[in-house]
């Protein structure tokens, strides 16, 4: 059984807003052991797992429909990743965007300091590449 997973590392965020990245940096993939998946990923240890979700995609699926909609990083331009795939920028924006898209249709009004959480952006990358 496989699952769609997204993961942060506080090491890997600072070194994304060192090179000009930015900070909103998520791991996505799709394996059996997420845990096992992210062991060393992208020369960090301090991998978390914020959301993950039973599957039946394939991560080279599930990775092209997420960048339609999301920037992925490219492995290559960056030598310490080392060709790892499925770390994206996320932009907060769109994030937030969507968030308040789904309250309007649900005719609820959004909470005052409105602001996107990990979890909220965890569940938004998976939506985005399961679609």
């Amino acid at each position: 059984m496989a699952f769609i997973y997204v993961a942060t590392s506080k090491a890997n965020q600072e070194w994304g807003a060192d090179v000009g990245l930015g900070k909103n940096l998520y791991k996505v993939g799709v394996a059996d052991e997420p845990e096992a998946a992210l062991a060393g990923f992208a020369g960090q240890s301090d991998w978390k797992i914020l959301k993950t979700e039973e599957t039946t995609i394939s991560e080279d699926d599930s990775l092209a429909r997420l960048g339609r909609k999301e920037k992925p990083v490219d492995p290559n331009y960056y030598p310490k990743l080392r060709g790892a795939q499925g770390l994206f920028k996320v932009n907060v924006a769109n994030v937030e965007n969507s968030m308040l898209v789904a309250l309007a249709l649900e005719a609820k009004e959004p909470p005052k300091g409105f602001k996107a959480k990990p979890a909220d952006i965890a569940k938004y990358l998976i939506n985005n590449a399961l679609r």
